[in-house]
């Protein structure tokens, strides 16, 4: 259990990370992290800290698909990761 939590950790830093060096790299006109990217990262457990970081930085707010789906997505991780700590 305690793999599966520190995992969880991880992803959700990195997808805050890749949120803040998006929109750092968005600012300053540069070669920036793909959405592909942006999402794979939110899927595989990191969805809480893409949503946080699209809100902490004001990246990605005005992609409705974004706006919508990290929060949807983080929600259900959130759940998932609740229902294994009961079993």
């Amino acid at each position: 259990m305690s793999t599966i939590l520190g995992a969880y950790l991880i992803m959700n830093i990195i997808g805050l990370i890749v949120m803040k060096v998006d929109k750092e790299r968005a600012k300053k006109h540069q070669y920036r992290i793909s959405e592909n990217t942006l999402w794979l990262v939110a899927i595989f457990g990191g969805a809480v800290g893409t949503t946080a970081g699209m809100q902490l930085f004001r990246h990605k707010t005005k992609h409705l698909s974004f706006k919508v789906v990290f929060p949807l997505l983080a929600v259900t991780e959130i759940i998932l990761l609740g229902y294994f700590f009961t079993l």
